[in-house]
């Protein structure tokens, strides 16, 4: 039941803009591009609920920050399903508090030669 330390509580970042060289394409991989991450953290949040102190949850500042490091990072992938789990085995690291995280990963400027906004995929970890 939410709110009471069950599966419905959830840490939630929304539009996380980063700039990294993934894709299949060489220009791609040569030229940075802007991709967009929501992250979807399940952990008890019953503990900081009755302190109000950060030492209680989880820090959604480095959770942000590694998300970025990942993306923007000098490593490079061709597909975006192994940046998006790569993504999510990064923010399991920062806390073991987190159980499960959910990443949606989106390529703002695809290169299609059709008219389309983005790009992306969904993957979830489980602790």
């Amino acid at each position: 039941m939410p709110g009471d330390g069950g599966s419905g509580d959830r840490i939630e970042l929304r539009g996380l803009r980063c700039v990294g060289t993934h894709g299949v394409l060489m220009e791609e991989q040569e030229r940075a591009q802007p991709f967009e991450v929501d992250l979807d953290l399940d952990l008890d949040l019953r503990p900081a609920g009755v302190s109000d102190s950060l030492s209680d949850t989880v820090d959604y500042g480095a959770v942000a920050d590694v998300v970025a490091a990942t993306v923007s990072g000098p490593r490079s992938y061709a597909l975006l399903e192994a940046l998006a789990w790569h993504v999510a085995d990064a923010v399991l690291d920062v806390d073991h508090r987190i159980r499960v995280v959910t990443v949606c990963l989106r390529k703002l400027r695809p290169p299609l030669a059709v008219d389309i906004d983005t790009v992306g995929v969904r993957v979830g970890r489980t602790r």
